[in-house]
């Protein structure tokens, strides 16, 4: 099995999409270019949604336009329908042009394993999302882009509780029946604990879902998304790594937050910082970063000027 971990920056779409105020494009820009020099492996850019409903990621295309992309990393977006498909197509076509780089290289479509969030999220049923994602999966096979599919609550759901396995891996199998190249697990609201997380972990590697080093012939990978909400990110990490898991998303700085999982007088912590994530990795012996180690100053910085541009303290002092 590898030693090797790969990382997913997500600051730039999770963790900045709830933010208030604008924040201008070349800033955005200029968090990605930062992560993509720490050495991360993928860095989530932005999500081609109706600016209606996510006001904060409306210039994806813009966004686009103005990172510098470096062999070695991967730029990936979220597409929630065919209109966000057709968008992200439009960018790659023009990124080919400018960059001679068809970006973003990886698309995402999100689920849920609670009917309630699902419909609150998207408007829609599990089932009629899944229904949705069909031309989005048809489209990434007839243009080789890779295709990630998020899973939100599969610990809990802040409308109706806790979240059974078998729900998560019933969710997961319609994901592989789709054809999706990774399943990312996400504790959307931050209620997981190693006990809950490893039997989602077993239940959905149940329905042909690998890890990187064990990936079955043909099948998804599972990244794990966690939320830092009670402080137990870190040790579901590690329970995670004990069980093979070797793909993580992570936030520099911390950014983020579900705000279904905040109060009106505290907000929520946001995703896993990427400073904690990379210590457990360290704890467990292993190695951050799948094809190149991570550099500390680096992503350091990058985590520093994330949270300048979310305007709050960085989580971990910064050290992301």
């Amino acid at each position: 099995m590898s030693d090797r971990v790969r990382i997913t920056d997500v600051a730039p779409r999770d963790g900045l999409q709830n933010e208030p105020g604008g924040i201008p494009a070349r800033e955005k820009a200029a968090l990605v270019d930062a992560l993509s020099a720490a050495g991360v492996d993928e860095v989530e850019v932005s999500s081609f949604v109706s600016p209606k409903w996510v006001p904060q990621l409306g210039d994806a295309a813009e966004v686009f336009s103005l990172i510098s992309p470096r062999d070695g990393v991967v730029y990936s977006a979220l597409v929630p329908n065919e209109r966000g498909l057709s968008g992200a197509m439009e960018v790659r076509a023009a990124s080919k042009a400018r960059h001679g780089r068809a970006l973003p290289d990886k698309l995402a479509v999100f689920t849920a394993a609670s009917q309630t969030f699902s419909r609150k999220n998207t408007n829609a049923t599990i089932e009629e999302t899944i229904e949705r994602f069909a031309p989005i999966a048809a489209a990434c096979r007839g243009e080789g882009i890779p295709l990630r599919g998020y899973i939100s609550c599969i610990v809990a759901c802040p409308f109706e509780g806790a979240i059974e396995a078998a729900a998560v891996a019933r969710v997961a199998r319609m994901l592989v029946d789709l054809g999706v190249d990774e399943i990312d697990l996400g504790d959307t609201i931050g209620a997981g604990t190693p006990d809950s997380i490893g039997r989602v972990i077993e239940a959905v590697m149940e329905e042909g879902v690998g890890t990187p080093g064990a990936r079955p012939a043909g099948g998804p990978h599972m990244t794990l998304h966690l939320h830092d909400t009670f402080g137990a990110a870190a040790s579901c990490v590690e329970r995670s790594l004990a069980m093979g898991v070797r793909s993580f998303d992570a936030s520099a700085g911390g950014l983020g937050g579900c705000p279904y999982a905040s109060t009106p007088g505290r907000r929520a912590p946001g995703n896993i910082a990427t400073a904690t994530l990379l210590q457990a990795i360290e704890r467990a012996g292993l190695r951050a970063g799948a094809g190149r180690d991570i550099d500390p100053s680096a992503m350091h910085e990058a985590s520093t000027l994330a949270a300048t541009i979310a305007s709050r303290p960085p989580a971990n002092g910064g050290r992301s």
